[in-house]
């Protein structure tokens, strides 16, 4: 059997349709999350750029944090990351499933 080596791609289509890459990520010592920020680190994982765990390892986020913000643009888009709209958004989505 043969492995084959696979590479991150150079870059990434970003939430806003531009392209990501390592360097234009937000900064490792990012401490004011916006949801443009937040959703740049999703798409970037989603893309293959950053593993899961190279994501949480380089924003010191953990493994929660991050599936809820990959959850959150999922459900609801850039729209669902900003935190005072994460109630409202996870009642619609509650909302939805039951009908």
């Amino acid at each position: 059997m043969k492995h084959v080596a696979t590479f991150p791609p150079a870059s990434v289509i970003g939430p806003l349709g531009e392209p990501l890459t390592l360097e234009n990520l937000p900064q490792q010592n990012t401490k004011r999350w916006v949801p443009r920020r937040k959703a740049e680190v999703v798409a970037a994982v989603n893309g293959g750029l950053l593993t899961v765990d190279e994501a949480c390892e380089r924003y010191a986020l953990t493994m929660e944090e991050f599936v809820s913000w990959q959850r959150a643009v999922e459900r609801s888009g850039l729209p669902g990351l900003r935190v005072t709209r994460t109630q409202r958004y996870r009642e619609l989505y509650e909302r939805q499933l039951r009908y």
